[in-house]
């Protein structure tokens, strides 16, 4: 492999390394692999370009269009991901190692555009919440909305997972339509550059829209503004500097951090040996231990278990580590590669010998243990290394020093509040698992340690196979965490959006908020015109288009023939005397469902047309009891419309159903697909 020489990107331009470079090792070899420059960057250029050039081209875009460029990229990527594969080797990262940092990145990228089509608007505003009526009359209202700040995002990331790191971060920035400006650790920056690369080549994106920096940072954090978001992952005295940064402290720079933590697995107190509990505790704290060498920001630093399982926990541990082949990751039968750096290697041998003054080794010699392939001392390799405890309590560094690879140390718990107050004691983490079949025990948890970690993650004989695991953070989900774990959260799906927006309160008259947000509200002016809505296609219809249909008289004979054809007699349908002795009807009343079946029967345009399909109905409330003989209209309003496919869009309508007096007896949000 030639030496790669490592390029940043900015404001367009590839713009290659200058002075002094600096060596970038290959993990398993020793080998050089790549030279990081100190390169000649305008910083002040580069945050003008993304909030110039790059931010108005993104919101120019909606979130659905957004969103489809993400996916776009994710297919992209995934065409070429062996080519990162090869480079993640010399990080020293096994396949299956360079599945979760590539593949995982991949995966969030296409997990992202789906939850943003599904519950992003295809609009530029996004409604955060349901309306609030600030006056009695109604013309008077509030709507909480988001747009996304005018600003740059920077983009810290962290040696581990070089490519997902930085893709986890960009999806939600770009669906946001906030521009990013990435810094990857310079440790494995060679992998980061290369799929950086891949997605300017892809041109998915407008000009301006990303950039890179391979190496110093240089003054960029002191031209934040208020309007910039800087989000870190990284060691918590990194963060802590970063976060003294006058301007960011001044102008109330958001900073996101994530933070490693001394992360914590407990095997219930009803996980006994031979339980499947038990067997898949052993088997995920292994895994824990081992993958990515124990880089993991999430991995299993603490082992809780119940005093009388500690020497089957230990003895089941050791069994399946010394199986752990350690070597070059390219081998085959090797399951455990290097650590990303010597510099990470000798990290490592020196914060185990500080755990080393409150813990005794079981397993794993640092002086004395084999490499297949390898060159033990060329490479950053380490064996996993396993601790034992016997006063937990007493401890201290064991809930505060961190050996940053695989390493875990084994502490025995009286009952589960003394696990659970022992797991708090790393005072804020990302993660904490606990195994268990017994629900009292995983409520108790939540209850007592739910305050101290970003996630707990429970498993047992019911998850299986199906459960992602203890260290893999998912898009779905928030991945941070209080205290030491950095006081941020990340992913969480539309709520890592949000991290990249401005809420605002706003206050208006209906159809003023109607016509900020593009949708219909309650107490906005409708239009009703011919023809029928249903033979408009979903491009001639507009928020606020009306029907109103009806009359339709319910009658006792309605009520008794639904009654009979559907079977549900229940009494308030059937009996006059039982339904008059409930506090809520005069006597017997309609069907709910009678109601909604008769305001179909009202405005439905029954040829055929662009309404497609009918495909279900949100917030359905009934209002007032309908008796027989009362009469009754329907209004039918477009809400709002979200375009799904090149062929067909959702088109949401709000119905209320009215008696004859005028007062509304049932609402509604039916979903429609209509066609293009």
């Amino acid at each position: 492999m030639s030496v790669m020489r490592l390029e940043s990107y900015a404001a367009g331009a590839w713009v290659a390394p200058s002075g002094d470079l600096k060596p970038l090792r290959s993990a398993v070899t020793g080998d050089v692999v790549a030279e990081l420059g100190s390169q000649k960057l305008d910083f002040a250029g580069m945050a003008d370009h993304a909030r110039q050039v790059g931010g108005p081209a993104l919101r120019a875009m909606t979130f659905h269009d957004r969103a489809f460029a993400i996916k776009a990229l994710a297919q992209y990527l995934n065409d070429r991901r062996e080519a990162l594969y090869e480079l993640s080797y010399e990080t020293g990262a096994t396949k299956s190692d360079s599945m979760i940092d590539i593949d995982g990145g991949i995966g969030t990228l296409f997990v992202y555009s789906s939850k943003a089509r599904r519950e992003l608007p295809d609009d530029h505003v996004y409604v955060d919440g349901a309306l609030e009526q600030l006056s009695r009359s109604g013309n008077f209202v509030g709507q909480h909305v988001a747009t996304p700040l005018q600003g740059v995002a920077v983009h810290i990331n962290a040696f581990n997972f070089p490519v997902w790191g930085m893709l986890e971060k960009l999806a939600p920035t770009l669906i946001a339509g906030v521009p990013a400006i990435v810094k990857p650790a310079s440790a494995t920056a060679w992998l980061a550059e290369a799929c950086f690369r891949m997605i300017v080549e892809s041109g998915l994106f407008p000009e301006g829209a990303v950039q890179f920096i391979a190496g110093s940072t240089g003054d960029l954090l002191d031209r934040l503004t208020g309007q910039d978001v800087v989000s870190f992952t990284g060691s918590a005295s990194t963060a802590s500097m970063l976060r003294a940064n006058p301007k960011i402290i001044g102008n109330s720079v958001r900073f996101v951090a994530e933070q490693d933590s001394l992360n914590a697995s407990v095997l219930g107190p009803d996980a006994a040996p031979g339980t499947p509990e038990f067997d898949a505790f052993i088997k995920e704290v292994h895994r824990e231990m081992t993958a990515k060498a124990g880089q993991k920001c999430t991995a299993v630093r603490r082992i809780f278990v119940p005093d009388a399982h500690r020497d089957a926990v230990t003895d089941a541990l050791i069994a399946r580590l010394e199986k752990t082949v350690v070597g070059n990751p390219r081998s085959e039968g090797v399951r455990m590669g290097a650590l990303a750096s010597l510099a990470q290697r000798d990290d490592v041998f020196e914060k185990v010998g500080i755990l080393a003054t409150e813990a005794r080794r079981v397993f794993g010699d640092p002086d004395a243990f084999s490499v297949t392939d390898a060159d033990a001392g060329a490479g950053a390799f380490v064996p996993p290394m396993l601790f034992s405890c016997d006063d937990p309590d007493g401890a201290q560094k064991l809930h505060s020093v961190e050996a940053f690879g695989p390493v875990s140390t084994i502490m025995p718990y009286r009952d589960l509040g003394h696990a659970l107050k022992l797991a708090n004691r790393g005072e804020g983490s990302l993660v904490a698992s606990v195994f268990t079949h017994d629900p009292a025990v995983a409520r108790q948890a939540v209850l007592e340690a739910g305050a101290f970690h970003g996630r707990l993650y429970f498993a047992n004989r019911d998850t299986g196979k199906e459960a992602t695991g203890h260290g893999s953070p998912l898009p779905h989900m928030v991945h941070g965490g209080p205290g030491r774990a950095g006081g941020g959260e990340e992913l969480g799906g539309v709520r890592g959006v949000m991290h990249y927006m401005q809420r605002t309160a706003i206050q208006a008259s209906p159809d003023l908020i109607a016509g900020i947000t593009n949708r219909y509200v309650a107490g906005a002016s409708t239009e009703e015109k011919e023809p029928h809505p249903f033979r408009l296609t979903f491009g001639e219809l507009e928020p606020g288009r009306t029907l109103w249909a009806g009359p339709r008289e319910v009658t006792l004979a309605d009520i008794e023939h639904f009654a009979e054809f559907t079977g549900d007699t229940f009494y308030a349908h059937m009996d006059e005397e039982a339904a008059a002795a409930n506090p809520f009807f005069p006597g017997r009343v309609a069907h709910g469902y009678l109601i909604l079946s008769f305001a179909a029967g009202m405005f439905v345009e029954a040829a055929p047309g662009p309404v497609l399909a009918n495909y279900g109905l949100d917030n359905l409330r009934f209002m007032k009891p309908v008796s027989p003989g009362d009469t009754l209209k329907v209004r039918l309003t477009v809400k709002q419309k979200t375009r799904r496919k090149d062929e067909y869009g959702e088109v949401r309508w709000d119905v209320g159903v009215y008696n004859q007096e005028g007062e509304q007896v049932a609402a509604y949000e039916l979903l429609t697909m209509n066609a293009m």
